[in-house]
Order: structure tokens, then sequence, then C-alpha cells
């Protein structure tokens, strides 16, 4: 039995076109799950994610145990935290060593003041917890707003089928807005109405209502393709499916790759990603979009433009510490990436080595990201199967573009 985890992309160049069926995307597909849940009337998802996250969300749904495991997905065990405590579900939540480091804190201690009795199993603070009882006792929250936005989704999701319903202020600065607007707008798809007053939100007691949703591409996943293209001699890329208008945050890729080297034109079959000139230098706010910093991050390295980064700080509690992930492995070909005063600035490859090793460090998207790196050296992966967690046929769709075989 072969247990190398490892691949190789040899450096080649990509085909002149490319047309890729994006997957779909986990986080309307883990929103859409569990406002389905609450529905107390049939509803039908189409086009779910098939990512080990949503896959682990379905699974756990129906499972009936004691003890859930989220294995390493964020976004689960967040949600269902919330999701078990007002569906009255005596429920142990647990994951990987990975998940166990992650915090929970203030999600778990929003649900207290709601009235949740919950416990953690080992260290305070983090996974695993136990939900022991739930009786509303106060329908105003105050949260920060900088905190991350699966925490802040969690608590809007579960307002309506509270008793009191809930009112959650946002203190301070709001980041990843887009994902907050996102799980508001789904909610109002089941039929659910909010107002959202400066950073006061306010959802009153109310059912959600049945209905079909059809999930949208990733535009996540997307942001890898534009990186391909604009490392490319001149290719295009047709991704199927996506289209100008969003859910997504993810989206603002079709903005800021103009800058980077990519146009995007849409038409009846999806987005076509194209080459174009590109910056020298680039400045952007990640606070909105920390899944995309990675991505450019290494499109810029190699491409020499300089970059300056804010909004990263999320990242350092990811999968990963992803900040220190992608200051060890830019490293490696000779870029550096370094932070003062919560400003990360990208000083970019003055030479390319002619082949690299990258680590994963169990992080589906430190695998993505440098994937592009193919078109202009040899690259090595130390686990392939990373990608499962996000985009499974990764690996299948760069080989349909002739990258490696």
């Amino acid at each position: 039995m072969n247990t190398d985890l490892s691949i190789t992309l040899k450096c080649r160049n990509l085909q002149k076109e490319g047309v890729i069926t994006l997957p779909s995307s986990k986080s309307i597909s883990n929103r859409a799950l569990i406002v389905k849940a609450l529905c107390s009337t049939p509803s039908t998802l189409y086009n779910l994610s098939e990512a080990r996250d949503t896959q682990t969300m379905i699974a756990l749904l129906k499972d009936d145990n004691d003890v859930w495991d989220v294995k390493d997905a964020g976004t689960t065990m967040r949600f269902l935290t919330a999701f078990a405590t007002i569906t009255h579900q005596k429920k142990i939540l647990t994951g990987t060593p990975r998940m166990q480091k992650r915090p929970i804190k203030i999600l778990v201690d929003a649900l207290r003041q709601l009235g949740a009795e919950i416990d953690y199993k080992a260290q305070e603070g983090y996974p695993p917890v136990e939900i022991k009882s739930f009786e509303q006792k106060i329908n105003h929250l105050s949260i920060r707003g900088d905190i991350s936005s699966q925490y802040i989704s969690a608590l809007l999701m579960i307002a309506p089928a509270l008793p009191k319903g809930l009112t959650l202020t946002l203190e301070g600065t709001i980041g990843s807005r887009p994902y907050i607007e996102m799980t508001l707008a789904i909610m109002q798809r089941f039929g659910v109405s909010h107002t959202w007053d400066n950073s006061t939100i306010t959802i009153a007691p109310q059912p959600y209502s049945s209905t079909e949703l059809i999930v949208e591409p990733d535009w996540s996943a997307a942001s890898y393709w534009y990186s391909f293209v604009a490392l490319s001699n001149n290719s295009t890329v047709m991704l199927q499916g996506l289209t100008e208008n969003s859910l997504q945050g993810d989206s603002i890729l079709v903005k800021f790759m103009t800058q980077l080297g990519v146009s995007t034109t849409f038409n009846d079959e999806g987005a076509l990603l194209s080459k174009c000139d590109h910056q020298s230098s680039f400045e952007y706010d990640f606070t909105d979009c920390p899944d995309l910093a990675q991505t450019i991050a290494v499109l810029c390295a190699v491409k020499k433009i300089k970059v300056k980064f804010t909004g990263l700080e999320s990242l350092k509690i990811k999968e990963t510490d992803r900040v220190l992930a992608l200051q060890n492995e830019l490293s490696k070909i000779g870029a550096s990436l370094i932070e003062k005063d919560e400003t990360w600035h990208l000083t970019p490859s003055e030479k390319l080595p002619p082949a690299v090793k990258i680590n994963t460090y169990e992080d589906h998207r430190m695998a993505m990201a440098f994937a592009p790196l193919c078109l202009v050296m040899d690259v090595s992966f130390d686990d392939k199967t990373v990608v499962r967690k996000s985009y499974p046929r990764f690996w299948e769709d760069v080989a349909s573009t002739g990258l490696f075989q």
C-alpha cells in the first residue's frame, strides 16, 4: 500500500485555454445546512459543497451520538455549538488536536449569557465543550466586531429560534463583514427578517420558512485559478458558473486582481480570466477576505510586486498559524513577509529557485496557494490530501490543464 502523501508538480505552462468547474461554496453550504435544520418545514438545498467541512456538517446533523467530532472544521465546530444549544441537545463537541487549540471562548461566553450551561472538558476557552442545558435569560448581547465572523454568524442563525429573539451589538471595528452579510442574506432566503442599524443587528423570534437554495461556486477556490492565469504566459481560464453578483465577499477578487495581472469577463457560462498588465506595488486590507491573503502573497512574491498587507490577524488562529507558515515557505523562494505594527510588508523574490519543497502545515490553503508556483519552477508538497477540506478535486482540476501527469 502506498502511503506517500506527497505530490510534485513539474514546471510546465498552462494550456492556452482551460475550463474549470469550481467546487460549491462551503461557507454558503454550512450556513444553509444550519438554517435548514432549524426550519420546521422541509427545504431543499442543491449543489452542496463536497468539501470535508460540509460533509462533516451533514453527517453530524444526522448523528444521534452524544459526542460530535468535527475533525478540523472550525465553522462546523462554532455553528454546531450554537445549534446544539438552541435545540436542547446534550452534546460534547470535539475535534483534532489543532481544533482543540482554536479558541471558542467568545462564543461560549455569549451562549452562557443567553442562558446556556456549557462546560469545557479540557483547557478553558477551547474545545472540547459539553453542552448541558439552555433556557433563555436575556435577549441582548454585545460582542466584539473584530473577532471571527463565525461566532457572530452562529449567534445570528439561532436568533429567530430564541423565544425572546436577539439584539446583537457589534463593538468596535467589524471584521469579515461580508460573511455576516452572507449569513443574513441566507436567513432572509428562508423568510427571516432583521434590522441592522449602525452596529446593532436585531432579529425578532420568528420561524424559518421552507425554500429551495442553489449553492453558488466558491470564490475562495477561484482565487487559485486567478493566480495560475497571472503566472502563465498568456492563458485564459473559464470558471464555470461564477456570477458577477455573489453572496461571497471573496468575489472582491475581480476588482483587485486587475491590479495584479488578471482581468475578468462575465458571460452566460461563467467568468473568463485573462492576463493583463500588473502594478509594481499593491496595498490591501484583508480584514474582510482573509482567505485570499495566502494566494496573493505567493503570487506577488513571484511577480515581483511589493505588497503592504493589513488585516491578517485572524490568520494566526486558522488551521495553522498562516502568517508564520507563509513566512517560512515564502523564504524558500527568496521572498520575505515582515510584520511591523500590525502591517505586513512583502518583499518579492529577486531570483527564483528551480525547485522548492513546500510544507502544507495540514492547511488546505497553503497547498493551493503555492500550487501555481509550478508555472515557474518544480514544486513539491508534503501532503496532497489537505485539499479535501475545501476543494477535493483540486489536483484533478490542475491535471486537467496539463500541469502534471
